[in-house]
């Protein structure tokens, strides 16, 4: 029963999270991918999910593998990439999750 509860915490707290990233401006969608670089959560449409969603993972996999390739003892903490148009940041966690945000840094609202 713990799990559960537990569970729906995590829940709440990740719809918190997603709720306030949500109302910055600019912000266009939001992704969680789990260490597989499958979705959990997001506020695209499914199309763009799995797109994004797979084509950010595996970019955030190889910039990890590179900087774990030049010194073995540093990490990847963030990564953000930046286009005339988009902004995606990509933010890792110590478990293996990943945070992405897309956004338009051009967004006058």
């Amino acid at each position: 029963m713990a799990d559960a509860a537990t569970s729906s915490n995590d829940s709440n707290e990740l719809d918190e999270i997603m709720g306030r990233l949500q109302s910055h401006k600019g912000v266009e969608g939001i992704l969680i991918l789990n260490k597989e670089g499958k979705t959990i959560q997001s506020t695209l449409s499914e199309e763009q999910t799995l797109t994004h969603g797979g084509r950010i993972g595996k970019l955030a996999s190889r910039a990890t593998s590179l900087i774990e390739s030049l010194d073995e003892t540093d990490e990847l903490t963030f990564l953000r990439i930046k286009s005339k148009h988009r902004e995606i940041l990509v933010s890792p966690d110590k478990s293996g999750y990943l945070l992405v945000v897309i956004q338009n840094p051009n967004a006058s609202e």
